[in-house]
Formats: C-alpha cells, structure tokens, sequence
C-alpha cells in the first residue's frame, strides 16, 4: 500500500499504516527507505489529502476526540512507527535506536507535510517539501 488512510475493521475505523513493508521494494531491488521519503515528501502526496497519511490528517484534531478515538490514533500512530522503524534501519542500531531514529525522522516529514498542505503559496509549499526531503535524505544516506 502506498497510502495510509482509514479503514473499517471490525465494525471500527483503524488507521492503515502510510508505510509499505520493506519486502515489497527489495522485490523490485530498491530502497525502502529512500522511496518512502520520495513518496511522503511528494506534490503527489501533499494532494492527496484523503488517502494520504492519516497520522498527519487528523494530527490537530487529535486532542477533541473522545478517549476511544484517541486511543485508536495513539495506537495507529504507534503501528506506522514501528513499521517505519523497520524500514528506517541503520547499521549498528539497537532496536531503541532503532525507533528513536524513525521518530525523529517521521516527525520531520510529517511536520513538512502539514506545513506544506498548509500553505497557500505554492513555491513555498514546495520548498517545504524539497528542504525536508533533501535534510532526511543527506541525515540517512538513502539514495
């Protein structure tokens, strides 16, 4: 799946997971992680609000849902994290390591996404995007 979005499961809405797994590039002998980073940080996927990542479409409404919608996101967040760390991998790293790395990492990219859905001009927007791209490109060595 290129896209996060919401799904129902189990007569409840769950947040599917933005992040492919990494067998489905090293089938096509790419990297996982630098075409993750081309895909979030894309025109492409700033437009498409409704199947994009939902970790970043419902970030600021986050905090007014009731304690079981929050839990869900909490939990959905928690999931895209933990298979971003699996992607994310770096020589060397501890498992701990490991997720604090795909923390600061997702943080970056989701706060450039939200930052360039928000803006109106798009020179800018696309600057957010280009900026943030290249930062995490040059901090994980993806090619």
């Amino acid at each position: 799946m290129a896209n996060g979005e919401w799904r129902m499961a189990n007569g409840e809405w769950r947040i599917e997971s933005p992040f492919r797994d990494p067998p489905a590039y090293q089938a096509r002998g790419s990297d996982p992680l630098a075409e993750q980073i081309d895909w979030y940080l894309s025109p492409e996927h700033r437009a498409d609000i409704e199947h994009g990542c939902p970790n970043t479409g419902f970030a600021g409404d986050v905090r007014r849902l009731d304690p079981a919608g929050h839990a869900r996101y909490a939990q959905g967040l928690a999931a895209n994290l933990d298979r971003f760390a699996q992607i994310a991998q770096a020589p060397g790293l501890q498992e701990g390591e490991r997720r604090a790395r795909a923390i600061a990492l997702f943080s970056e990219m989701a706060g450039a996404l939200l930052l360039s859905r928000a803006d109106a001009d798009p020179a800018l927007a696309d600057e957010i995007l280009d900026s943030a791209r290249t930062d995490v490109h040059s901090r994980t060595g993806a090619a």
